[in-house]
């Protein structure tokens, strides 16, 4: 495959020589429909009908027992992480192939990461690592599983489910139950994946997700903590709604508590984009199907779903076995208007968790050095 018949084929997938984003929104239904009935009746911020109906259409379409909507998805996962019991000082297994998000929510708990390494099959955290690390550096004790050389409590293990891929979802279960540790699922990619069939967010007891611009659905910024009772959701709906004891006009909050409440205007559009989110799922998945056609047989591998999962594509991926091929495809593509970009940087190699522990990282450094994202938004025609 050269670069140039690369750009000649996305071009041909758009239709177009202007220039093609990663992921842009696409705004087909009753978007200014929904807004302009939030704007008519004023009610913009915080109170509005569209805000409780998106969460319950949150959770008919994850099967969530309670969704409760945020400003944006970082909130959405430091409000999951406080909810799972997340404290200043406790260590937090995730890992280093991740949006900076990830570790942004756990930094403004006081907790501290943990990388350990990704899976070669669903580029999310790997189980096996994951055990390898605990079997060395961890042992339980009456007060939970704790770090042995730091002595620090390690309470949760985070995923993120990498472009929408779920990870080893059965795997990993079993080693939070083993250890003690708990299961909190940084779903902010996986709206619309199924591990197994089920939806991706639904396993840990508070799961995130985003509705960022670029996302399956967006809300313009906004998010979601997936919950698994509703005495959680409940909680979580308080806490996030700054502790206000409920009153018809007096003001009293009993505890410290977060301001990350959606605002209407927001959830209007959420809701338009969830009238249509199945036909932007059926939308990727013929895209991905036709990247993964165009690629066949070349030295190029697209990163498809693994066999256990349906994932939802948001971001295509390709893997290219030579660097400076990669780097050519990504210097080239982009001179031409067709953005790609590579993976994020290590969340080690940044500032802030550069001196954070660590497990061996060979699949996450691989992935940094080789991986490609290609445009992800859907195609409305018919391809």
């Amino acid at each position: 495959m050269d670069c140039n018949s690369f750009v000649d084929f996305v071009r041909d997938t758009y239709s177009t020589n202007e220039f093609i984003p990663l992921h842009a929104p696409t705004f087909s239904g009753n978007e200014n429909k929904y807004v302009k009935e939030t704007i008519d009746s004023t009610f913009v911020s915080s109170v509005g009908k569209f805000v409780d109906d998106f969460e319950r259409k949150i959770e008919a379409f994850t099967g969530a027992v309670k969704a409760v909507a945020t400003v944006n998805g970082t909130a959405a996962l430091h409000t999951a992480l406080y909810m799972a019991g997340v404290e200043r000082g406790d260590l937090v297994i995730t890992q280093a192939l991740t949006f900076v998000a990830t570790c942004n929510a756990l930094y403004h708990m006081g907790a501290e990461p943990i990388f350990v390494d990704v899976s070669h099959v669903s580029l999310s955290l790997c189980p096996i690592a994951v055990e390898n690390y605990l079997a060395e550096n961890a042992e339980v004790t009456e007060n939970g599983c704790h770090h042995k050389l730091t002595g620090q409590r390690i309470k949760a293990i985070v995923p993120m489910h990498t472009f929408g891929h779920p990870t080893e979802l059965d795997e990993l279960i079993f080693v939070c139950r083993k250890w003690g540790i708990t299961l909190v699922e940084d779903a902010a990619e996986s709206l619309g994946s199924y591990y197994k069939g089920r939806h991706t967010g639904t396993f840990g007891d508070y799961s995130a997700v985003s509705f960022n611009g670029n996302k399956i659905i967006t809300t313009g910024g906004g998010g979601m903590v997936l919950c698994a009772n509703e005495e959680g959701g409940q909680r979580t709906k308080y806490i996030t709604t700054t502790a206000k004891v409920p009153h018809s006009y007096e003001f009293f909050h009993d505890e410290p508590g977060f301001n990350y409440r959606m605002p209407n205007i927001n959830a209007a559009l959420g809701c338009a984009q969830m009238e249509v989110i199945d036909t932007f799922l059926e939308q990727k998945r013929k895209l991905a199907c036709h990247y993964k056609e165009f690629f066949a047989g070349s030295d190029v591998k697209f990163v498809t779903e693994p066999e256990y999962a349906k994932s939802n594509y948001w971001l295509n991926a390709i893997v290219c076995p030579d660097v400076e091929k990669r780097n050519e495809i990504l210097k080239y593509a982009n001179k031409a208007g067709v953005m790609t970009r590579p993976v994020w940087q290590l969340m080690h190699r940044l500032p802030m968790f550069e001196n954070a522990l660590r497990g061996d990282l060979t699949n996450s450094e691989y992935l940094e050095a080789h991986l490609i994202n290609i445009p992800s938004t859907p195609v409305v025609r018919s391809i």
